[in-house]
């Protein structure tokens, strides 16, 4: 980027961002199927990628994402939850096979194709139990237009170097509102290379002595690749029940988990002496922002967490929250959905709510529950 004591001011959009900072990251395919609100992803997708592909529905868009990413791309797309309702079943095979990609998924209020212009943060505990298993996938979530630019690079990071797909959750109101921006905020972007397999030995696609098998691409003539999507061993051959492809099961979760401190992503803006914290991500945590500075004017010391890397749960959330008498957890549904994932169904009884459904959440809404 420009020098950082320049001003470079623009008129952009978050699905900009996020589209260009891929691409540098080393994204090379955009595949999908039109819908919105994530309609201007598609758009820049295809201006931007040296590959992109129209499908005609989602199931198609993730089957060509796999073929591309077993041949050493990252591919890119981007729907909203009607879309991925249909991409699921996919999305668990790409898992199988620990194929890199990211699926921006732009959230909207539901159930089923619900409101397709009204904004919501309805969709975590879907994403949570996505997985057959409950194998945990990688869960990003932005809250400003930085978060667009610096989580998309480390969404195609993190999918290269765990060999997983990563969605990376937004909403209507971040991809969709243009806005002035200093293009001089934003951080150059570092290419990311998936780790290729480079030895004399035999190739076993799922080699479990990493947790993270090297990787060679099916249109290679040097070794034999085998990409499975049901329970196989090291060489990715087919097993039913084997302790070798038991094992292999086993680290596809573990892999995730194991090197969760190294894309673990948040802000935590700490003040001395409070006894209050208000938690909030995504397009909610502006809300949070304002409330926590209008409260601190008034006296009310209040704390402020914004977690950005939402599954795997990370301990360090709920080891900051219960540094806290009162804590505020504002997100725009009406179930609590990422309370629910840091303290399951039954809230402790110091855990407050704000919700928020057909609408966003206001600072004073938050400010009110703080006073209470």
């Amino acid at each position: 980027m420009q020098e950082k004591d320049k001003c470079e001011r623009v008129l952009i959009d978050g699905s900009r961002l996020m589209i260009e900072s891929m691409a540098r990251a080393g994204a090379d395919a955009f595949i999908g199927y039109p819908i919105t609100p994530a309609n201007l992803l598609y758009a820049y997708g295809s201006q931007r990628m040296s590959i992109m592909l129209p499908a005609p529905d989602e199931i198609t868009t993730l089957q060509w994402m796999s073929g591309l990413s077993i041949t050493g791309k990252i591919p890119v797309t981007a729907t909203s939850y009607p879309g991925l309702a249909l991409m699921i079943e996919s999305v668990n095979m790409a898992y199988m096979m620990e194929l890199p990609m990211v699926i921006v998924l732009v959230q909207r209020l539901g159930p089923a194709t619900g409101t397709a212009t009204c904004g919501a943060q309805g969709d975590l505990l879907a994403l949570k139990g996505m997985m057959s298993g409950g194998h945990p996938l990688p869960v990003l979530a932005t809250s400003n237009f930085e978060d667009c630019w610096k989580l998309s690079e480390k969404a195609v990071h993190i999918a290269a170097k765990l060999r997983t797909p990563v969605v990376l959750l937004t909403s209507k109101e971040e991809v969709m509102t243009q806005k002035s921006f200093d293009l001089n905020l934003l951080d150059n972007i570092k290419q990311t290379q998936l780790k290729y397999f480079d030895k004399d030995s035999n190739y076993k696609t799922y080699d479990a002595e990493g947790l993270v098998p090297e990787f060679l691409p099916v249109n290679q003539n040097v070794h034999q690749v085998r990409f499975n999507a049901s329970t196989h061993d090291q060489y990715g051959i087919l097993q039913h029940s084997s302790e070798d492809a038991l094992n292999n099961t086993r680290r596809l979760e573990k892999k995730i988990n194991e090197y969760l401190d190294e894309y673990t992503y948040y802000d935590y803006d700490q003040q001395d002496g409070a006894k209050n914290i208000v938690v909030s991500y995504g397009i909610s945590s502006a809300a949070a922002i304002d409330a926590v500075s209008d409260l601190r004017k008034q006296g009310i010391k209040t704390s402020l967490l914004i977690p950005k890397t939402l599954i795997p749960v990370t301990n360090v959330y709920k080891k900051i929250i219960n540094k806290y008498k009162k804590t505020v957890i504002a997100e725009e549904n009406i179930n609590n959905q990422f309370g629910q994932l840091l303290f399951g169904v039954e809230r402790p009884e110091n855990i407050r709510f704000v919700e928020g459904l057909g609408k966003m959440i206001t600072p004073e809404e938050i400010i009110k529950e703080v006073k209470k």
